[in-house]
């Protein structure tokens, strides 16, 4: 892997911003789109884009990550100046507990820890824990009081987010991080724009990042309202599920790039499905097909406007939602090609082939 592309990836997982609250990570988008495109646009919500102009009848190709990641807000501080939370996307409450996190405030960030019971005092209680619930795990500062811990500047509505270093494997093939889900993609589009700068482009390119996706898909909606494109492509990361070994589960690492066939909000479209694997086949991009228990964007995005004709190319990686994500560097590289395969291979005909093929 090239330094730049270690630092990129290395820089915005430990960028923190969950959803409604990705403000660090856009003006970090926001510096390294504008010298890669035209022209910045924002959407209503937040949703950041950098656009490229084409000729004259050039169809529209919307990229999408999505900038946000899994967190908490805290809803309530509690006489001892402990907080209370709601999750801001889906976690298991099972990897929530002891861990260390960043509390942002408006007077700026203080660590914070997640409560546990120590089992000295599960064996004084005379039984094991009960099950546990995310909203009963207590978040703590070290305040000393409700009235310290709003002194320093802490109030409902804040955020918290996992606080981890991100680093390699020992053998340098894959990486250890938080929120590779989805700053994969946020990497993805920075690196494919740079690749494409200085060539004509067949299509008006559309390429950045929503916002509030881990909450129900919300920023999809304005972005796709706003720039109406052609075809829609979001970049995310999925959960893999090969670690028993298994070669009937879905998402492996190191087998390539996720062409995702069905997930619950959406099926892709065959056209759609063809372009891929026909793109992948002609230049040897390795993939694997997916089907996905959880959405993306492109769910949202492919029922907006009069439809929108939509697919993901993605990547899988190990123990998403948590402190601790591990995902293949092969299989980051194989998607950043097929991303940039797919801006040069989208020209008028192209498209039109895939949106004749709606009905078929």
């Amino acid at each position: 892997m090239e330094a730049h592309t270690e630092q990129l990836i290395k820089t915005l997982t430990e960028m923190k911003g969950t959803s409604g609250h990705e403000g660090r990570i856009r003006e970090f988008m926001r510096n390294e789109l504008t010298p890669l495109v035209d022209r910045i646009e924002q959407d209503g919500l937040g949703g950041i884009f950098g656009v490229r102009d084409s000729k004259e009848d050039a169809p529209r190709i919307m990229i999408a990550a999505h900038m946000d990641e899994v967190g908490f807000m805290v809803t309530n501080i509690t006489p001892n100046g402990m907080f209370k939370v709601s999750p801001l996307g889906g976690w298991n409450p099972y990897v929530v507990s002891a861990q260390r996190f960043t509390l942002l405030t408006r007077n700026g960030d203080y660590p914070i820890i997640s409560s546990s019971i120590p089992p000295h005092l599960l064996r004084a209680a005379g039984g094991q824990q009960s099950a546990v619930k995310v909203t009963d795990i207590l978040f703590d500062a070290g305040f000393t009081s409700r009235e310290e811990a709003l002194e320093y500047g802490c109030r409902p509505g804040d955020t918290i987010v996992p606080d981890v270093e991100t680093i390699w494997t020992a053998n340098k093939k894959r990486m250890i991080s938080k929120c590779w889900d989805n700053r994969y993609g946020c990497t993805v589009v920075l690196e494919a724009l740079k690749a494409v700068k200085d060539e004509t482009l067949p299509n008006t390119l559309i390429a950045g990042a929503n916002v509030q996706e881990e909450v129900g898909l919300r920023g999809t909606g304005p972005s796709v309202t706003k720039f109406n494109p052609d075809l829609f492509f979001a970049v995310d990361c999925s959960a893999a599920d090969d670690i028993n070994g298994s070669k009937e589960t879905f998402g492996h690492l190191d087998q390539g790039f996720l062409l995702r066939i069905l997930d619950p909000g959406m099926v892709t479209l065959p056209r759609m499905k063809e372009f891929l694997e026909d793109t992948a086949l002609t230049h040897n991009i390795p993939f694997q097909y997916f089907v996905s228990q959880g959405g993306t964007d492109a769910g949202k995005a492919h029922l907006m406007n009069q439809g929108v004709p939509s697919a993901v190319i993605g990547v899988c990686a190990r123990y998403i939602h948590t402190h601790q994500t591990m995902f293949s560097i092969k299989d980051y590289e194989a998607a950043r090609e097929m991303v940039i395969q797919t801006i040069r291979a989208l020209d008028r005909s192209t498209v039109n082939t895939i949106l004749d093929g709606r009905t078929n």
